[in-house]
């Protein structure tokens, strides 16, 4: 790891928001892919873990940073924000496009590669930018947020995590951080199960302060599982049980794309005990860091995860690059490829988990420092 905070723009350098509307290509993919069928119906997976990977190698990484005068200003650039805005009625459009599509008699392979393809788009993308919106104070952002996370029957994950991720990160306590030696085939239940547990719980904390503590109909998960429960049977009823079924099918495949994605970006990392028993504060050193070019303007900068969780209310078009945090080998997509292999994941991660302790300063008092605990 390099020993600046944070790396030094080359020059004057503003972003542009233009770029981050690549992410648009994607839906294009899943259409042309069905309407030509055959193999083609897979075109976006190889669009998103082939070619993407790839061009990440070719179009390398841009570590500059805005500079910090200009971030009022920028922040309040409103085409950053409409790019987000804009996604939601796009993704309505293919998810009715795919839900209609699979009301025919599709081949086999032709319903899973448009149901996989579908996935990958609402939860490569989709989510990414529910995630943006969720941190944001305003409501209609929040809503946007909640809406498309109801598309792929995972609302509930942004109270878990903005209130409850943010919060334990790289510690025990975090459902969607990974430990070390810790397959994501394990991790999987992990998340899921704990996601949903943990904002139920921070639901029950909240309406027990707010002095109702027995008014279910007031739970934010409960509402949000009754509006899935309620688009799912009407997608049922309305379009049949192929539709039906190709809804749950991209959901699961969206879910578990986040989840890789949350796996990805703890792996291995932890936060010291403080003398007084409460974890040190979150700081960059706690996510891994990547600044791929291209796949940051796909994933609108997620990729700068180690500022996000140092300062989360910064919107994507402000993350800074931070030379400190530890770094990715490669893009999230190419990352993805990785941890769905174990033991190449071990291979390649395990020592740069041990590089990334051994540079942290002296008396950390971090478990499983030989990666043995949760394999």
């Amino acid at each position: 790891m390099e020993d600046a905070t944070a790396s030094r723009p080359s020059g004057p350098y503003v972003p542009c928001p233009w770029p981050f509307l690549v992410s648009w290509l994607i839906p294009v993919t899943v259409v042309v892919g069905s309407l030509v069928g055959a193999l083609w119906s897979t075109l976006t997976v190889l669009v998103v873990f082939g070619i993407l990977p790839a061009l990440d190698l070719v179009m390398g990484q841009d570590t500059r940073n805005p500079d910090e005068r200009t971030v009022e200003a920028l922040t309040e650039r409103k085409a950053f924000r409409y790019i987000t805005w804009a996604w939601v009625p796009l993704q309505v459009a293919l998810l009715v496009f795919a839900l209609l599509r699979a009301r025919h008699s599709l081949p086999a392979e032709e319903w899973l590669g448009l149901a996989v393809s579908t996935g990958v788009t609402t939860g490569g993308v989709g989510i990414v930018v529910a995630h943006e919106l969720g941190h944001r104070r305003g409501a209609f952002e929040r809503f946007l947020s909640e809406a498309l996370l109801v598309m792929v029957g995972y609302g509930h994950w942004r109270i878990e995590h903005v209130y409850g991720h943010h919060a334990n990160v790289a510690t025990p306590q975090d459902p969607a951080t990974a430990r070390l030696g810790q397959s994501f085939y394990r991790f999987w239940p992990q998340t899921v199960g704990g996601t949903f547990r943990h904002a139920w719980a921070i639901e029950t904390v909240r309406l027990t302060r707010s002095g109702s503590p027995n008014a279910p109909w007031r739970n934010r998960v409960l509402h949000l599982l009754a509006i899935e429960v309620a688009l799912a049977l009407v997608i049922l009823v309305l379009l049949g049980a192929s539709a039906f079924a190709l809804f749950l099918a991209q959901a699961f495949v969206a879910i578990s794309l986040l989840e890789a994605v949350n796996y990805i970006e703890h792996y291995g990392l932890a936060r010291k005990v403080r003398p007084d028993g409460r974890y040190e504060r979150v700081t960059p050193v706690h996510s891994w860091n990547c600044s791929e070019r291209l796949t940051n303007w796909f994933l609108i900068n997620l990729q700068r995860h180690s500022d996000h969780h140092a300062a989360p209310t910064r919107r994507y078009q402000a993350l800074r690059h931070f030379g400190v945090s530890p770094q990715l080998p490669t893009g999230y997509a190419g990352m993805v490829l990785l941890a769905l292999a174990p033991p190449i994941w071990f291979r390649v991660m395990d020592p740069l988990v041990a590089e990334t302790r051994a540079a942290l300063p002296a008396g950390l008092d971090l478990p499983g420092v030989d990666g043995q605990e949760a394999r």
